[in-house]
């Protein structure tokens, strides 16, 4: 099979277009034949930074197609149904093996490009403004680079959960005028404002309740700058790819509320997994939107992720075999 892979860390151009030997499946697993690829923020920092797990190694989370293998021991799939896959690696290929665990049926009729931005974008989102942001109707919202696809999906879940006012940063005026037709209230461009200041100014200087983080870095700071009084940053990467260093003591006061989250760690469980298909669920019916910024052939994966660090996109660019 084709795949975009790397035989070291590096920049965008260290992805090259080769042949890789064909997956095996495992027992408890599937194979898919790759119809979208959903470039994840975990991708591109592996890419630059993370761990080789196969040589050479391909990359990504995230992916959707038609199954074209079962493993001996699952029941539950069959041989041409379509999915919603996630994984450590190998989405940027032009097939996938898989667990059976983390594969979703997607509905008939729903476009396979759809389902895979769904899993880990808004099983993640959900996750940090629900189970660990506790978030209510009536509450105030902050949304950390509201132009990623985690950002896109916490403030559509946040708008439907009634959210009294959804804010959101991000590089340019441009990229936040997009996202009011999503829900965003009010959009703070970090390179022009200061982002506690106008957070303070929008809320009567009370801040809010739920933030959800995905730059970590400096940015984490200014989130737990910006929470109200028992207020709640769900910390969900590190975009930002820079140290994590915040002054704890500056929650106490408040009462406030710092919780790392990491989707995979509970994926397994039955929580996440009816989370995820009810989501798959929301957006085959139209209640819940997926954002496409960008498609990309698979051979153009470097290109692909040179775009998405440029911070040009909002909501998703894909990979397409």
């Amino acid at each position: 099979m084709k795949a975009a892979v790397y035989y070291e860390n590096g920049p965008p151009e260290v992805l090259r277009y080769e042949d890789v030997p064909d997956p095996q499946c495992h027992p408890k697993g599937i194979v898919i034949r790759v119809e979208a690829v959903s470039i994840e923020g975990g991708d591109t920092l592996n890419r630059h930074g993370g761990p080789l797990m196969t040589n050479p190694h391909v990359v990504g989370y995230q992916a959707a197609g038609t199954i074209i293998e079962v493993g001996a021991e699952v029941t539950h799939l069959q041989v041409g149904q379509k999915v919603a896959t996630t994984g450590g690696w190998g989405s940027h290929a032009e097939l996938r093996a898989v667990s059976a665990k983390t594969a979703w049926l997607i509905p008939d009729g729903m476009d396979v490009r759809h389902a895979a931005v769904i899993p880990v974008t808004f099983g993640t989102a959900d996750d940090c403004l629900f189970e660990f942001g506790r978030l209510q109707k009536g509450e105030t919202v902050l949304v950390q680079a509201g132009a990623s696809g985690v950002g896109v999906a916490a403030i559509q879940l946040a708008a439907r959960a009634g959210a009294s006012m959804i804010l959101a940063t991000a590089s340019s005026d441009e990229r936040l005028e997009k996202l009011k037709a999503i829900g965003l209230t009010h959009g703070i461009n970090y390179k022009t404002h200061d982002v506690v200041q106008e957070v303070m100014r929008l809320t009567d200087k009370k801040g809010v309740n739920v933030i959800v983080d995905s730059v970590g870095g400096p940015t984490l700071q200014s989130s737990i700058g910006s929470l109200a009084y028992r207020g709640r940053v769900s910390m969900v990467g590190a975009a930002g790819r820079e140290p994590m260093r915040v002054d704890v003591g500056s929650m106490m006061g408040g009462n406030r509320t710092l919780s790392g989250v990491f989707l995979g760690a509970e994926i397994a469980t039955d929580r996440v997994q009816k989370n995820i298909a009810k989501l798959i669920a929301d957006v085959a019916s139209g209640e819940l939107k997926v954002m496409i910024d960008r498609t990309f052939p698979l051979s153009e994966a470097a290109e692909a992720h040179r775009y998405i660090e440029s911070r040009q996109a909002v909501g998703r660019v894909l990979l397409i075999p």
